[in-house]
């Protein structure tokens, strides 16, 4: 899409110089920072306050700490509130505009520029040739910069903030900015601008991820607010656009985004921003938001949302995942969706707070900042919704909700989880994906499959004479079909050899659902439908009833139940207390017909 665009234009002449460029208001721009709501004012100057406590350390022993122990948080707990706070401080400045917070942002910067990397330690990774493996790399080579996605977001704060504040900081000496645009060209630009062999820029590798719209959109912001070369500029921007086509090669043709909604902030909402720089900087010359698959990709947050903060959990996502409601806004004005625009201003008039909802990014903050104030009614979701070629599925009937997904187990962020289905009541979770969990070094691992969160025992699906699916792309659901009426698949694929068919069947309708399994073996063994439910159910007699849903099933069916604390920091946000495993087991046979209904209690 991009290439062949860029094929037929030049886009050096229709980029606006970067002394024209104005994503959003300079600190020179008194009325509308005096213009901001008392609110937020009140936010930005105790949030500007933080920095005054000192910026953390950041140590070569807690780097180390991912390849010792597979610890993350020692290293990124600092480097992010590193930012965080130079974001507050450089936020209060602008506000302020007396030089109460100047030296606070010049220390930030400071710090930031002296840091070896600002790869993370779980991004230390081979991307190259002569990078040796992680085993033997367990510290970043400051002579060898690689781009992931925090230096690359790193780089677009400092270059935010000398958007805001440049000429503040030339009063006190000429080398802070010189030394913040050396550390962004030798860290990122021309790193990105020399390179061939990133994975993520999908050359030598096609399996891409959020990783790619979410670095180049960053990258594209630093070029079009620091690069004075004309040429470079336009022809940095031309190749973060067509390396964004492998993006989009990977998606499929409905939008969705098989990492899940959380991972929306980090996807298609930075691919909008990619795409809407490009569109600013050329005085909305160059547009791809009439282009179907860009709209599509726009309405993916809508199509996952069940109510309140909660939305489909599939892969590794939170079922509250904080979603951007400025970008959904905008980018639903921006492709013409109407009750897209609204949903992005409900969302973003939920929030009580002006911080960055996900990691830090200076850009949003600022956007958010000067959006209008907007209320909007929660809007209706629809009877029956479809991602076809996601193979994600949803009903609402009732005040009940039921989401299910077929799919493959070698989808980005996989879960072994084919023929997974969720069931909401009243906007509260019932049967339940766990989600997500906090990352450490098993997360992108050998050792993924080991975790909690990514085992078929703890999802919504089969086991096979206990056995659980196998992961990979070629174990996948098949002659899936679904309508307004519920949806069928066969799920045999994601289980061994031995499983001839396995047809998952769900019947919604006015009064709930019904969830049946036909299998067929080759040779003698049981099958347990499983559950993960949210409040621990009373079961008796073939009948079990759990917050606000029974469930009737065969009471010759053995019937296990196991509590599951939930002591992992990231899913007790979204689960706090305990879980429950539900198993239903049939006796051993060839064959097998297990069906269950679930209706109100």
């Amino acid at each position: 899409m991009f290439a062949e665009y860029l094929n037929g234009c030049d886009l050096h002449a229709l980029l606006c110089v970067c002394e024209d460029y104005h994503p959003f208001p300079r600190r020179q721009s008194r009325d509308a920072w005096h213009a901001l709501p008392e609110d937020k004012r009140r936010q930005v100057f105790e949030w500007g306050k933080e920095a005054e406590r000192g910026y953390p350390m950041v140590t070569a022993t807690q780097f180390l700490a991912f390849c010792r122990t597979g610890d993350r948080q020692a290293y990124e707990t600092p480097y992010f509130a590193r930012r965080h706070m130079l974001m507050g401080a450089a936020l209060a400045e602008c506000l302020a505009d007396d030089g109460t917070y100047l030296d606070s942002v010049i220390d930030g910067l400071w710090c930031i520029c002296e840091e070896t990397t600002w790869v993370l330690s779980a991004h230390n990774g081979s991307d190259h040739p002569g990078r040796p493996p992680m085993n033997e790399r367990p510290l970043p080579d400051a002579a060898n910069p690689y781009v992931d996605l925090f230096a690359a977001q790193t780089a677009a704060t400092l270059a935010d903030i000398l958007y805001l504040l440049e000429d503040q900081f030339d009063r006190v000496s000429p080398l802070i900015a010189r030394r913040v645009r050396q550390e962004i060209d030798r860290r990122v630009v021309t790193p990105f601008m020399t390179h061939d062999d990133f994975w993520w820029m999908g050359m030598i590798r096609k399996d891409v991820c959020n990783w790619t719209p979410w670095i180049l959109s960053n990258v594209i912001d630093v070029l079009l607010l620091l690069e004075r070369d004309g040429w470079r500029r336009s022809e940095g921007v031309t190749r973060a656009l067509r390396m964004l086509d492998s993006y989009l090669a990977v998606l499929p043709e409905d939008g969705g985004c098989d990492e899940g909604a959380g991972y929306f902030n980090m996807a298609g909402a930075a691919l909008f921003d990619a795409l809407e720089s490009v569109y600013a900087a050329t005085n909305g010359r160059v547009s791809f938001f009439d282009e179907p698959l860009i709209r599509k990709i726009a309405m993916f947050p809508l199509h996952a949302h069940i109510a309140g903060r909660y939305f489909i959990n599939f892969a590794d996502c939170d079922a509250q995942p904080l979603l951007d409601g400025e970008r959904i806004a905008r980018f639903g004005m921006r492709t013409k969706q109407p009750e897209l625009e609204r949903f992005g201003a409900w969302l973003e008039g939920r929030r009580t707070s002006v911080r960055s909802v996900d990691t830090p990014q200076m850009s949003r903050v600022l956007q958010r900042l000067f959006m209008p104030e907007a209320q909007t009614e929660e809007p209706k979701g629809k009877p029956f919704s479809a991602l076809p070629n996601l193979q994600v599925f949803a009903w609402r009937r009732g005040g009940l909700y039921v989401a299910a997904k077929g799919g493959h187990n070698g989808e980005s962020h996989n879960h072994n989880d084919i023929g997974n289905f969720i069931v909401y009541a009243d906007g509260e979770p019932e049967i339940i994906d766990v989600g997500n969990c906090v990352y450490t070094a098993k997360t992108f691992g050998a050792e993924r499959y080991e975790l909690m969160n990514t085992h078929s025992k703890n999802h919504n699906v089969p086991l096979i004479g206990g056995m659980e699916q196998v992961c990979g792309r070629q174990h996948a659901a098949k002659d899936v079909r679904a309508d307004e009426n519920g949806v069928r698949m066969d799920i045999a694929g994601a289980y061994p050899d031995h499983v001839i068919s396995l047809i998952r069947e769900l019947n919604v309708d006015k009064d709930g659902l019904t969830v049946s399994d036909e299998v067929t073996l080759d040779k003698a063994e049981d099958v347990t439908f499983t559950l993960m439910l949210r409040h621990e159910p009373t079961i008796q007699n073939g009948h079990a009833v759990f917050g606000k849903l029974s469930m009737t099933f065969d009471p010759a069916m053995t019937v296990s139940l196991e509590e599951i604390p939930v002591t992992d920091a990231r899913m007790a946000k979204n689960f706090p207390g305990s879980v429950w495993r539900l198993g239903i087991t049939s006796g051993e046979g060839k064959t097998h017909q297990i069906k269950v209904e679930i209706r109100r209690a």
